[in-house]
């Protein structure tokens, strides 16, 4: 998936205004203008769009963490890394939401996506595991939309 439909699709989720998602990057101590910011909100057409890089999603989603949870007693903000896949993106998500097994499962459910659990295990494995599974655009997208239903409605 492309970083900036996944920061759009997240922002919709949790109906998050500008000034909540500058304050969002503000809190892993990264400076976002508005304007960049509205530049990466931008669909690839419009005029003045601006490609959302791993770094700045990864900012983004250990800001949603911080947001959420709260940073742990005596840990550091984590430095972001500069290759995302949809694996990390997706774990980086259900820890920031707190979600368990049956709460994702759930969840892709709302989207009419169907998954077991050991099927979902393999998503969250180290990447040299011999059951480790590389996430897939189609099931991110879901996940995304069935947070949608879950927090928006349909």
């Amino acid at each position: 998936m492309i970083n900036n439909d996944i920061l759009r699709r997240l922002r919709f989720v949790f109906d998050y205004k500008n000034a909540k998602m500058i304050k969002i990057f503000a809190k892993v101590k990264h400076e976002m203008s508005q304007e960049v910011l509205l530049n990466m909100l931008k669909k690839e057409a419009e005029e003045g769009y601006k490609p959302c890089n791993d770094k700045t999603l990864c900012l983004f989603l250990d800001g949603l963490i911080i947001e959420k949870r709260g940073l742990r007693d005596g840990a550091e903000i984590p430095a972001p890394v500069s290759q995302l896949n949809n694996n990390l993106i997706f774990k980086k998500l259900r820890i920031a939401l707190e979600m368990r097994e049956e709460d994702i499962i759930e969840t892709l459910a709302l989207a009419d996506f169907r998954m077991t659990s050991s099927e979902l295990g393999a998503l969250f494995r180290k990447p040299g595991h011999k059951h480790f599974k590389e996430c897939g655009d189609q099931v991110l997208r879901n996940f995304l939309m069935g947070l949608s239903i879950k927090y928006r409605g349909k």
